[in-house]
């Protein structure tokens, strides 16, 4: 098979990686792809948001199978632009991808059906977020609406600190048109954990549980980032917690989603919170997270290509994912300054040493190659990543893994996996 993947970032590469692996794949491209995902693939110069000359390329190439990394293309209807020149996709068509493209729809969607949420409130005009939160709770969560880099979520402890979140959203316009609509919800407490599923229309079948770690800096501390670092499996999802999501979240939210006439197939992120009422649904993502995907397909043992032709038609049911016995930990190399500012086009020193190094994986982020080296090219530059036996092993060799790479003004975080000490 000729493949397509569609994206540029660290999930890319990883997805590139497992589909590297599998013997249907006989010719892999990536649009527009970057440095580190060149070992897999050719990657070519198109955007991700540039859908007509990627349908063209992927007739030309006669691809046989497109993959979508990235939420924003899914979010714009590439897969109905593809699927009308007759191109097999894997992902949402752009009515199921609105799931992540507009956090007022999924919020209403899981009131219409039951599934457990935080209360909220959804606004079009910041006038009436204001007037709102002068008799709301404290403290309360703010989220911009559309697609924001997983960055447009504000948690405010004081009626203060909620007014300036609803101007940053609503009247400045930090996170752009995301922003011009609102959902102000309840602050809910407990653990936080990740369960992304393939899902071809009617059919779930989820992977392993992973814990990622939004804030900047240690102690979940600093601004929301894209992701510093992740672990998987999640010690605290345990097999209650997974009885109870399978009967009232997951095929809730695809029974639902299928129910409004918006057939999903592809993958949906489950973002929970583990409250002492019981799971609840933080946000749906309609894609592979990232860097979720760097530590959960490490540990699948399917060949992944097998499974996105099942999501795509519609024979999921037939399929069994199937997982290592062991964890990963992925820890997040990002430049200094980043969320915010950041310089790009320092060299990347040392990965020449994680070659052949066996549950030991670099996946690149922001890189590209520059007089014959890596460079830095973004925010997040690399997701480093290793395997153990258990998460406290693969914690430790993750750790160890980041000491063989460097770079100018390079920073993590050093608490990647730190509450499983808590065991």
């Amino acid at each position: 098979m000729r493949i397509l993947i569609v994206g540029s970032g660290g999930r890319e590469h990883a997805i590139a990686w497992k589909i590297a692996q599998s013997p249907k794949a006989e010719k892999i491209y990536c649009a527009p792809g970057n440095a580190g995902i060149e070992e897999y693939a050719e990657c070519v110069p198109i955007g991700a948001m540039e859908f007509e000359k990627l349908a063209a390329f992927a007739k030309e190439k006669e691809i046989d199978l497109t993959v979508v990394g990235m939420d924003d293309p899914l979010v714009g209807g590439i897969v109905d632009v593809f699927e009308r020149e007759g191109l097999r996709i894997f992902g949402p068509r752009k009515n199921a991808a609105i799931l992540e493209g507009s956090k007022a729809f999924s919020k209403d969607l899981m009131k219409k059906y039951g599934i457990p949420t935080a209360a909220y409130e959804n606004f079009d005009n910041p006038e009436a977020a204001l007037a709102y939160l002068e008799h709301a709770a404290f403290p309360i969560v703010l989220k911009a609406d559309g697609l924001a880099l997983g960055k447009g979520v504000l948690i405010c402890n004081t009626l203060e600190e909620a007014r300036e979140g609803v101007k940053t959203i609503m009247q400045d316009k930090q996170f752009g048109t995301a922003g011009n609509r609102m959902v102000i919800e309840e602050f809910m407490t407990g653990r936080e954990v990740s369960v992304l599923s393939f899902v071809d229309g009617k059919t779930i079948k989820c992977m392993t549980s992973a814990q990622d770690h939004k804030r900047a800096l240690d102690g979940d501390q600093g601004l929301n980032t894209g992701g510093m670092g992740t672990f998987s499996p999640s010690p605290f999802y345990t097999e209650e917690v997974d009885e109870f999501c399978k009967e009232h979240i997951y095929q809730a939210t695809v029974d639902a989603m299928a129910a409004e006439g918006r057939e999903f197939k592809g993958v949906i992120f489950f973002g929970l919170m583990l409250t002492d009422k019981g799971p609840r649904v933080l946000e749906y993502n309609a894609r592979f997270g990232d860097p979720e995907a760097q530590v959960v397909l490490p540990r699948m043992k399917n060949d992944i290509v097998e499974v996105f032709e099942a999501c795509v038609d519609g024979t999921l049911d037939q399929v069994e994912l199937q997982f290592e016995d062991n964890a990963a930990v992925c820890v997040v190399l990002a430049s200094g300054g980043y969320p915010v500012a950041y310089e790009k086009g320092f060299p990347i020193r040392g990965l020449e040493k994680f070659q052949d190094k066996d549950g030991y994986y670099v996946f690149h982020a922001g890189t590209k190659k520059a007089d014959g080296q890596f460079v830095t090219n973004g925010g997040r530059v690399l997701g480093v990543t290793a395997a153990g036996a258990d998460l406290k092993i693969a914690r430790r060799n993750a750790y160890e893994a980041v000491k063989l790479v460097e770079f100018e003004k390079a920073y993590c975080r050093s608490d990647i996996g730190k509450a499983i000490d808590e065991i």
